[in-house]
């Protein structure tokens, strides 16, 4: 019986050479990373780095759509990957990769900024988001920016003015240039790249943007095991900034203050047994 030919393809290479290590369960983790950071272990450390591996590959795959290489994206995943295991802190009660994956967007993200073929791409943290957020908007509105009224769309979407998307788009539109290109004569040696804007506060900002969109993505996800009646209740006493009296609920319901108040014991007590809420709690 003939063998099937071994791939050539490097990344499916990569995915068969790292799927060979096996997922960590919770207690295995926590034991690697308590040897980690209160031994300095580095067989643990690397245990835990390339037990995580695959969901590099899996985060970098939602950037595939900057015109990057998946392997160079891959590739700047896994030293945020290794940040992320230098930093952990495994009493804080939640998994590594939901901590790390702050810091894989972070350094992907910074990648890509850095990778892009405009010069300051993005001077500000507001400018570096709209980056990012542009293409999602362009997709969910199913437009290309063509004409005047794809601007307003856009600048719609993401709340914010005309120019500002109308400037973004000129500069997103312009991959050609090389950021290795001298700027000015041949007696200047400045390069483009050398101008792009060095913001060392940039993984930070990502990393809290990141974890408000997971706890947001979590909170809906965890409200999936409430009822009706439960996440009415919840995000009005809990969630809102004005939350409403026991009473006035009761009085929705045509039911007891004491009821809804058993209810809603009860329904925090289901959102405390989801792991991703757990998880949060436990910061």
């Amino acid at each position: 019986m003939n063998r099937l030919p071994a791939t050539t393809n490097p990344q499916s290479i990569y995915m068969n050479e790292i799927n060979r290590y096996p997922l960590l369960s919770r207690e295995e983790e926590f034991d690697l990373a308590v040897r980690w950071k209160e031994h300095k272990d580095i067989d643990a450390a690397h245990k835990l780095v390339v037990s995580n591996l695959r969901f590099v590959v899996k985060i970098a795959h939602e950037y595939k759509d900057y015109g990057l290489k998946l392997m160079d994206l891959v590739q700047e995943g896994n030293i945020g990957l290794m940040q992320a295991v230098k930093k952990f802190d495994p009493h804080k009660g939640f998994r590594l990769i939901s901590y790390a994956v702050w810091w894989i967007r972070a350094y992907i993200q910074n990648f890509i900024i850095k990778s892009w073929s405009l010069v300051k791409i993005g001077t500000t943290q507001a400018q570096k988001k709209l980056f990012y957020k542009m293409k999602g908007a362009k997709r969910a509105l199913g437009i290309d920016i063509t004409k005047e009224e794809d601007i307003s769309a856009i600048a719609k979407k993401l709340d914010v003015k005309d120019d500002v998307v109308r400037e973004m788009d000129q500069r997103l539109s312009g991959r050609d240039l090389s950021l290795n290109s001298s700027i000015g004569d041949d007696e200047d040696e400045t390069s483009y790249i050398d101008l792009i804007s060095e913001d060392p506060a940039q993984e930070a900002d990502l990393i809290e943007d990141e974890e408000q969109r997971i706890l947001a993505n979590d909170i809906k996800d965890a409200f999936k095991v409430l009822n009706d009646k439960e996440r009415y209740i919840i995000k009005k006493r809990i969630m809102s900034q004005k939350p409403k009296t026991l009473q006035e609920i009761a009085d929705k319901y045509s039911v007891s203050r004491e009821r809804i108040r058993q209810i809603e014991v009860g329904a925090l007590k289901k959102l405390r047994n989801v792991p991703a809420i757990e998880n949060y709690a436990a910061k």
